[in-house]
């Protein structure tokens, strides 16, 4: 859970970074800083039909596990992530970083491994592993040589089946974690700015509101009871989804997931908490004095529409447009034409990436600058470019090219030499929309958007009355 500095997460794969920060994202967001030429004004030609597929076979464990497979021979290795459905949402009131906490407990040992064996058991035979607490899941992956992919779907199945859940492991993790958001988020300048910051003051309820990294006096009121409860709850089986991906056959990796996660037990789950967020209907602004920072940083958000909607598949692409790299409207018109800044971050969802959440969601950038530069004059850049989209309309051209960096950063993400962004989305979409197979019809979605769906998509979403602007005020000296 570091700050996010760029479009891009930094890869946290050594097993110290485990012990520190073992919820730093690995998946990068669909949006990159990859830098692209200054825009043209030629027409940039309707991209072709992409002929593409991912194979997906998807099946459901008696117990529920969710199952799926995607083969993949490019490379000798195999991907094996374990995605829980719980994560900062629905964690207990009072409980305040909590699935964070746990997400640490998971590497203490289960029934046949002891402490840290489960990470020596994947640095030993070659592999990498990391995990992550994100704001509707908890996951946990290993990139292993193929060989070795048995090895790996016992070990998770060990810990699913029965964790080492001790007053001694808990008390240490508590400790851990209380230093993790000391060193990354109190004693940092712009720490928690705005990943952790932003949902709090944008949104409303609490389920999406509250510190994910938790209060220091929620972190240390975590008892061995709350612990044992949360692990037979929300690491069942029948609210997880396992995804193996690479270099396996279906069938050999079928029999050993039967042979491993079969015989789990399922536990009752309860009902699922509401995270729906009323429609913000007034602009929000707030400034949070920071002791560290010499600068000042402005952040805006705007709420997300619905998933899976039209307007949903429009402002992905309006993130195109305005945001992402440096041929992008934001980017030319405070780093290239007014000098405000020297750069402008942002995207959707700043703890993953456009796809790999369930509930409500914020668009937002954020950007640090000069003293001499006003806030307002931040936000009148902003108003004008979105004002300009609104008024003068998107033609087909403009909307094509969107369309083509879309496609760029998504099959880079799906096709990564670890495999893990394709793991990370087909156990997303079994998760949540028990659906892995839509990893091959987004980019149709996308091309289903038309200049009407992207003019009432920023008349709805990108208007001022949805807005959230958070200011830092520096008190340290330059």
């Amino acid at each position: 859970m570091k700050k996010r500095t760029s479009r891009s997460w930094p890869l946290a794969w050594m097993a110290g970074l485990l012990a520190l920060g073992a919820c730093s994202p690995k998946a990068a967001s669909v949006a990159t800083t990859s830098a692209t030429p200054p825009p043209t004004t030629e027409a940039v030609p309707q991209p072709a039909a992409s002929s593409f597929r991912i194979p997906v076979e998807y099946y459901t464990l008696p117990n529920g596990l969710k199952v799926v497979l995607s083969p993949d021979h490019t490379a000798p290795t195999a991907t094996v992530a374990a995605y829980y459905n719980v994560g900062f949402r629905n964690e207990p009131r009072n409980r305040t970083g909590y699935a964070h906490l746990f997400e640490h407990l998971m590497f203490q040992g289960s029934q046949n491994l002891g402490k840290m064996e489960f990470i020596q058991l994947i640095q030993k035979n070659g592999g990498v592993l990391n995990g992550s607490t994100r704001f509707d899941f908890t996951n946990y992956f290993e990139v292993v040589p193929s060989h070795k992919l048995e090895t790996m779907l016992w070990a998770e199945a060990d810990r699913m089946r029965g964790l080492a859940i001790t007053q001694a492991n808990l008390t240490n993790q508590q400790g851990v974690v209380k230093n993790e958001v000391r060193v990354n988020v109190l004693n940092q300048p712009y720490g928690g700015f705005p990943w952790l910051d932003m949902p709090q003051f944008a949104n409303k309820n609490w389920n999406n509101a509250h510190n994910f990294y938790g209060d220091l006096k929620d972190l240390d009121a975590a008892t061995l009871a709350d612990a044992q409860q949360f692990f037979k709850t929300f690491y069942a089986p029948n609210n997880a989804a396992l995804a193996v991906v690479g270099d396996f056959e279906p069938a050999e990796a079928k029999a050993w997931i039967e042979k491993y996660f079969a015989n789990i037990p399922a536990a009752t789950q309860p009902p699922k908490p509401d995270i729906t967020e009323p429609r913000q209907e007034q602009e929000q602004r707030f400034t949070k004095d920071d002791k560290l920072a010499t600068k000042p940083a402005l952040a805006f958000a705007y709420h997300m529409p619905d998933r899976n909607t039209p307007e949903y598949y429009a402002l992905i692409l309006l993130d195109q447009i305005l945001l992402q790299g440096k041929d992008s409207r934001l980017y030319q018109a405070m780093v290239q034409k007014r000098g405000l800044t020297d750069n402008v971050n942002g995207g959707i969802n700043y703890l993953g990436n456009a796809f790999n959440y369930a509930g409500p969601m914020l668009w937002m950038g954020d950007l640090v600058y000069d003293q001499s530069v006003k806030s307002d004059s931040v936000v009148s850049v902003l108003d004008q470019e979105i004002s300009r989209l609104a008024k003068g309309g998107i033609d087909q051209s403009t909307l094509d090219l969107a369309v083509v960096k879309l496609r760029s950063s998504l099959y880079d993400q799906l096709s990564g030499s670890d495999n893990f962004g394709r793991a990370d989305m087909l156990a997303s979409f079994a998760l949540f929309d028990n659906n892995p197979a839509r990893i091959n019809e987004l980019e149709n979605e996308f091309r289903k958007v038309t200049p009407a769906i992207m003019q009432r998509t920023i008349q709805e979403y990108l208007r001022p009355t949805n807005r959230t602007i958070l200011i830092v005020n520096p008190l340290a000296k330059s």
